[in-house]
């Protein structure tokens, strides 16, 4: 536990990422924006060769940080990009699109959310809050805003199964913050008909050989553990 919360400041990708300008504060790189960094799709070829034609299949949306985004990783390298080849490989009918944008708070991404859920969206993956954390913002703000963003996409995509991953606060807020952090994430998928995914850097934040040299974004390794603790959790929400 205590490799955990001392690499739960792992979590966030910037310091000032919803800023214009702004720039990644571990990289020196400017984050992408929602117009930088356009949604990607995971499917293409990969819909062809598991056996399910790219217009019958169902879309899985997944909005994030930096850390659904795969900063500093190939582009095919990202977790939803490996989850489509899990998918392929399981021959379901589902196409991954990767809607993260680095240094994201959830105030960021409730203010994108109009603009993102013009796309079809049978199951939505939602990470945020992380860089909340990171920067010590008041817990009821957050929760309410993570609270309206769930809220959002129920409204605009009621058909859609929803699942909220779990992210923790850096341990330097100390206990009472990141225990009431933690718990944050339990009571909103239960008060907003969300299904609650593990946290998303389980067995990889704190471990530096699984991280890149900031130490905060998970390497190609790394990566692969991400997209089995993804994996694991959202598998029975497609076989149902």
């Amino acid at each position: 536990m205590g490799a955990l919360l001392a690499g739960a400041m792992a979590i966030s990708c910037t310091s000032s990422g919803d800023a214009g300008g702004s720039r990644d504060s571990t990289s020196g790189r400017k984050p992408a924006t929602s117009e930088e960094n356009p949604v990607r799709s995971a499917s293409g070829a990969a819909a062809v060769a598991g056996g399910v034609a790219p217009e019958a299949r169902r879309t899985i949306l997944f909005l994030g940080t930096s850390l659904t985004a795969g900063l500093g990783l190939d582009p095919d390298s990202a977790y939803p990009q490996r989850i489509q080849r899990r998918i392929d490989a399981a021959g379901l009918p589902y196409q991954v699109v990767n809607a993260g944008v680095s240094g994201e708070t959830s105030a960021g991404l409730l203010r994108r959310l109009d603009w993102v859920l013009k796309r079809p969206a049978d199951v939505v993956v939602v990470e945020t809050g992380a860089n909340d954390g990171l920067r010590g913002l008041p817990i009821t703000a957050t929760s309410a805003t993570i609270g309206n963003v769930l809220d959002r996409i129920k409204r605009d995509r009621p058909g859609a199964t929803l699942l909220l991953v779990q992210m923790e606060a850096p341990p330097n807020m100390g206990p009472e913050y990141t225990r009431a952090f933690h718990a944050m994430y339990s009571t909103l998928a239960q008060e907003h008909g969300a299904t609650l995914l593990p946290f998303l850097l389980d067995s990889v934040a704190g471990r530096p050989h699984l991280n890149q040299n900031d130490g905060i974004h998970p390497n190609n390794k790394g990566e692969e553990i991400v997209a089995n603790n993804v994996w694991r959790a959202l598998q029975p929400a497609l076989s149902r």
